[in-house]
């Protein structure tokens, strides 16, 4: 066997040996992530064996099954966790999110307007479900979310501050910054928006609560000391 034989027969083994480090490092992270996960999944049943209404252990074990493609056990925790608390925007989200990844995006769609339809006039609760679906990385939806609560409430300080970081968060500065602006100038005593606009090179100023005047003395006044008559002569 010649020199370069041999040369090409240890770069092929060393090659291989290397593959084969890899492949077994990353069966290594992948079981004590599958161990990890079987581990949290026992607590929580643990806790469901305690208090079997709750909601919270019934959504978290619904995301663990549901990241290990056990969608139908996922969907049993989802639906529970629903039936314990109707308004859980997380649940709900996780929902939609479960059916995009059944592959049913026709469902996905029909169930999230349907629980937008449920709190659109309602600002606080469209703009919980549309940082719901934030969370579950579904944009679409939460962007609709947004929208859809400034079409029927434009006034409200906290959609248009939500569309702001919406866009904030996609480095999309210039529309983010026309609802900062929009929302502090509905409602100027926002701190966190004026940061936001500061940062965004917009000068801003925050109202400053009116001084109180001075409550009055309450001391009542002495009267002065009389001075005694002079001595008779």
């Amino acid at each position: 066997m010649n020199a370069k034989v041999r040369i090409i027969i240890f770069v092929a083994a060393f090659c291989a040996m290397i593959a084969g480090c890899r492949n077994n490092s990353v069966v290594r992270v992948d079981q004590q992530a599958r161990v990890a996960t079987d581990i949290r999944i026992i607590e929580l049943q643990k806790q469901l064996d305690t208090k079997w209404e709750n909601p919270r252990a019934h959504y978290e074990i619904g995301q663990l099954y549901h990241a290990q493609g056990d969608y139908s056990k996922a969907e049993w925790h989802y639906n529970l966790a629903l039936g314990f608390n109707p308004a859980y925007r997380d649940v709900q989200a996780a929902i939609v999110k479960l059916q995009l990844d059944k592959g049913d995006k026709s469902k996905a769609d029909w169930i999230a307007n349907s629980y937008m339809a449920q709190v659109v006039s309602t600002p606080e609760q469209i703009l919980a479900l549309g940082s719901a679906f934030e969370k579950q990385g579904l944009d679409g939806y939460a962007f609709k979310c947004y929208t859809d609560a400034l079409r029927a409430t434009p006034d409200s300080p906290a959609v248009n501050k939500a569309l702001g970081y919406y866009y904030l968060q996609r480095s999309k500065k210039d529309q983010a910054k026309e609802y900062f602006i929009r929302s502090f100038q509905i409602n100027p005593n926002q701190a966190d928006v004026a940061g936001e606009l500061g940062r965004l090179g917009v000068v801003v100023r925050i109202p400053q609560p009116p001084t109180q005047p001075k409550a009055p003395s309450t001391t009542r006044p002495q009267p002065p000391e009389s001075t005694p008559p002079p001595p008779p002569k």
